[in-house]
């Protein structure tokens, strides 16, 4: 993929990116590298665990403590 550099800079296509949430940017050797980061805050509670209690988010601590 070639892209014209305007004076707001590159445009990068936000699918290249997938579930990504921020990206590091950094100069390597005459290079622009960009890393996709994802934090792992935005995924808890993406796979559930099933434990056959129905009410643990309203009374968590009686769970977890008794």
């Amino acid at each position: 993929m070639r892209a014209k550099i305007t004076s707001q800079g590159v445009l990068i296509p936000k699918d290249w990116f997938a579930d990504a949430t921020e990206v590091e940017i950094r100069r390597e050797e005459g290079r622009v590298v960009i890393v996709a980061l994802n934090d792992p805050i935005f995924s808890l509670g993406t796979h559930p665990v099933k434990t056959g209690v129905t009410d643990a988010s309203e009374n968590l601590d009686e769970h977890l403590y008794s």
